[in-house]
């Protein structure tokens, strides 16, 4: 029965481990440049370099003897977000929404607990000890602007910010996705903490049914709003820009995961050397076949706007 299944997922082009792995990930993705993406700040400078948004970055810690200069990054501020530079997978990252009205150095984090100032220390103190560290080495601790979604979203998230996230293969988008927050996924955007996956179509720049928890689901399951019909702004530019994360990086299978603020539009959160597979769950599609078509039309002369326009053309929503 295994073997057969495996059999069905190959006939339907639904892409694998180790096939992504072996032909895609090692192929295509030199290790030289893997820190361009695994490291969150070395991603901010180089797309800000190529003239791309991002989420303005407050302040680094990168040693604990930096930890108490925290009050100092943040004393303007009433909302940011801390994250690990070399994190993955959301773990690690605390976001702050506000302050307590009577205490300055009491912070409300977006599912409305309050925690102290010393607890945050503390949490950034393991940050930078590399307790949410890919390599489990030492890191970084990021604190960031945290951002305000296109109120578009604001019947499909519960306490969090959705992102999209786009497979780019060698310069050309490929298939995408947003993925909604929930309570399950405590406001997290990561579909294996419990947010919802909704499929995208290409070529309208609108969601298509959801998955949750493996399971395919046509309302969000905290607002019970509709997955599937929702526009999705600046869908020409986000293709674009996650297109132009190629060059950017120069990884020929990449995710890029991008955020809408309501006021400053489209920005990147962050790239991915390594993106996951469950986008082939969210669209009811395999990436195998997609990837063959953009190697048939493969030119390496086309520009980002030119592979984001062959995206839109080529892969609409299957029937």
């Amino acid at each position: 029965m295994m073997f057969a299944r495996a059999g069905q997922l190959r006939k339907a082009g639904v892409l694998g481990v180790n096939e992504r792995n072996c032909e895609f990930i090692m192929r295509l993705n030199p290790r030289r440049f893997y820190p361009r993406v695994d490291d969150k700040a070395i991603t901010k400078e180089l797309a800000l370099a190529a003239g791309m948004a991002v989420p303005e970055l407050y302040g680094i810690i990168t040693h604990q003897g930096e930890v108490k200069t925290f009050a100092d990054i943040v004393a303007a501020r009433e909302s940011f977000v801390i994250k690990p530079a070399q994190g993955s997978g959301g773990d690690g990252i605390l976001v702050v929404t506000g302050r307590s009205k009577r205490k300055r150095d009491s912070f409300r984090l977006a599912s409305g607990v309050l925690i102290s100032r010393g607890e945050i220390e503390h949490h950034l103190s393991n940050i930078v000890g590399g307790q949410y560290s890919l390599s489990g080495g030492r890191d970084k601790a990021l604190i960031e602007y945290c951002v305000n979604f296109d109120p578009v979203f604001a019947e499909l998230s519960y306490q969090g910010v959705p992102d999209i996230r786009v497979i780019v293969y060698r310069g050309y988008p490929a298939m995408a996705m947003v993925r909604l927050p929930t309570r399950a996924s405590d406001g997290k955007a990561n579909l294996h903490q419990g947010a919802v996956g909704a499929g995208v179509d290409m070529s309208l720049g609108e969601t298509l049914t959801g998955v949750h928890v493996n399971d395919v689901v046509d309302e969000h399951p905290d607002t019970g709003a509709l997955v599937a019909g929702l526009k999705i702004p600046h869908w020409n530019f986000i293709l674009e820009t996650a297109a132009r994360g190629y060059e950017v990086t120069e990884l020929g299978y990449l995710g890029v995961d991008m955020v809408i603020d309501k006021d400053l539009g489209p920005m990147i959160l962050e790239m991915n050397a390594r993106p996951g597979l469950s986008i082939q769950i969210a669209n009811g599609e395999g990436l195998t076949r997609r990837i063959a078509r953009i190697e048939e039309a493969y030119d390496a002369d086309a520009s980002p706007g030119q592979r984001a326009e062959f995206a839109r053309r080529e892969f609409p929503a299957r029937p």
